[in-house]
């Protein structure tokens, strides 16, 4: 495996920043939800930094529950447009007020598939939270109720977000130089 020092183009959210949005996101969420129900879906795998975080943030009773996704092909940012569900939700969400929580929203074709899905099991509410939203890939028009920061149209990595399943252990976010990356073998 690459160092990553070797590729890395800038840190875009150093760790200190993160940690400080993902505690205000943790707040707002607790105060939306004051007195109410609360599940908590995370997007596997790409999410799950994020939602550990955030949930150590939440202030209110909550519930835990993930989902697992696919809808990328081979290559940087090749998106086959559909989307397989891998694992889908153990808890009946009719009645209930749901957060999705996904990493990063980027042409918003998983997000919109999976919110359409979700609307179907009639929750009482549905609401998104995202850590970074790349608005200028968006392809499919999606509102995020909940977000941590935008982002440009860089290949972004760390902080649970990977790259060729390796990197996202870091405990920032950067942006990648691909022409220096050299894919694992």
């Amino acid at each position: 495996m690459q160092e990553y020092r070797e590729f890395i183009d800038e840190i875009f959210v150093d760790e200190v920043s993160l940690q400080k949005r993902v505690a205000e996101l943790g707040a707002q969420i607790s105060r939306d939800y004051a007195g109410d129900e609360l599940l908590v879906v995370c997007l596997l795998r790409g999410g799950l930094t994020f939602t550990a975080d955030l949930t150590r943030n939440l202030t209110i009773p909550h519930e835990l529950d993930v989902m697992s996704l696919s809808s990328y092909g081979t290559g940087h940012y090749a998106s086959s447009g559909n989307v397989r569900v891998n694992l889908d939700l153990k808890v009946n969400i009719e009645g209930i007020n749901v957060l999705l929580v996904e990493d990063i929203v980027d042409s918003g074709r998983t997000l919109t598939h999976v919110l359409q899905m979700l609307k179907t099991r009639d929750p009482k509410s549905l609401k998104v939270c995202v850590l970074l939203d790349k608005k200028e890939r968006r392809e499919v028009p999606v509102d995020c109720d909940y977000v941590g920061f935008d982002v440009p149209d860089k290949y972004i990595f760390g902080y649970g977000i990977d790259i060729d399943e390796h990197y996202r252990h870091l405990p920032f976010i950067a942006t990648a130089d691909l022409s220096k990356y050299r894919r694992s073998e």
